[in-house]
């Protein structure tokens, strides 16, 4: 009982260490074919890291080109004009009318007055403040110690795997092998092809929302492609962040882009997933739902993301391990 206490808070106090561990191999095993395809026409294994690498860090340098110098100016203009979004708001008929019977204004500005002088409430927000900042700092810290492991992983991984695979029998190696690589050569696949999904739903949507002129559309569709690599759910979110942006321009725009979204999704769904996704293990809906499930209880939004691939993972071994032996008992 002792042991397995220990056991429990010792990975709960590691559990930053081994996401950050978790999140440097699923990188590793989504750009390990990328590397493999250059050593293929080749390229040293240690030249294909340096290229992916670098590669990967444009990509990263290129996002930061398009979003930050938007999210500035756009974020300037967006507290410049808050004043007249808030009037714009307030003189709307409904509000006026909910005011008027609920006194809401006169409620909201006592909170705030009292809020404000108050000390204690102060320094919590302060201290929130200073919290939020710390939060920045470990993330930035956390990213980069993700992208230097990610490095050695991948230019260790052939080694890493004989050592692995040496320790299995010899009688059994060969399966072994042939399974745990299908597994790792899927799981890449899945995670490339999740970022090619939301990658075209990114471009569409900033597409869209350009044509429609809905505001802060680099930024939105920067948020969209980010949230798009969540499995099931992240689409959604992306899709009623823009629409809330959206009505802020009007209800007509909203309306628009709710309807572009419940087509693109159709769209995304029936053809876009099944060609991108061809490659890799078709996992049924239900497993889907309750892997997702399962991952996000157990390790948030990185949970849902490694759910899918591991329960394909799980799902080839049930169906070339666990099936034929049963059928030959």
């Amino acid at each position: 009982m002792a042991l397995a206490y220990g056991l429990v808070k010792m990975l709960t106090e590691l559990q930053t260490t081994l996401t950050v561990l978790l999140v440097a191999f699923f990188l590793t095993l989504a750009l390990n074919p990328i590397v493999e395809a250059l050593e293929r026409r080749g390229a040293r294994r240690s030249l294909a890291v340096t290229l992916v690498c670098l590669g990967l860090v444009g990509v990263f340098a290129i996002l930061a080109w398009v979003v930050v110098p938007p999210l500035i100016k756009e974020t300037t203009q967006l507290v410049e004009n808050a004043p007249s979004y808030a009037e714009s708001f307030t003189e709307q008929e409904w509000v006026q009318q909910l005011d008027h019977d609920y006194q809401i204004g006169q409620k909201i500005n006592e909170q705030v007055t009292e809020k404000t002088t108050d000390g204690a409430f102060v320094s919590q927000v302060f201290g929130g403040v200073l919290g939020a900042g710390k939060a920045v700092a470990s993330g930035l810290f956390q990213a980069f110690t993700v992208l230097i492991l990610t490095l050695y992983f991948l230019a260790s991984f052939p080694t890493v795997k004989r050592a692995v695979y040496a320790m299995v029998p010899a009688s059994r190696r060969p399966r072994f092998v042939s399974l745990a690589e299908e597994i790792m050569r899927r799981t890449g696949s899945y995670a490339i092809g999740q970022v090619i999904v939301a990658s075209i739903n990114a471009v569409c949507s900033w597409v869209m929302m350009t044509l429609l002129g809905v505001p802060y559309a680099a930024v939105l569709a920067v948020v969209v492609g980010f949230l798009g690599l969540i499995p099931m759910v992240g689409a959604t979110i992306g899709a009623v962040i823009v629409a809330i942006v959206a009505f802020f321009v009007s209800p007509q725009t909203a309306l628009v882009v709710g309807i572009y979204y419940l087509i693109y999704q159709q769209f995304e769904n029936y053809v876009i997933v099944p060609r991108v996704m061809q490659r890799t293990v078709s996992v049924p809906g239900a497993v889907t739902v309750v892997a997702a499930l399962a991952g996000g209880t157990l390790l948030g939004v990185l949970g849902a993301l490694l759910a899918i691939p591991i329960a394909a993972g799980l799902l080839l071994l049930y169906e070339e391990v666990l099936v034929p032996r049963q059928a030959h008992a």
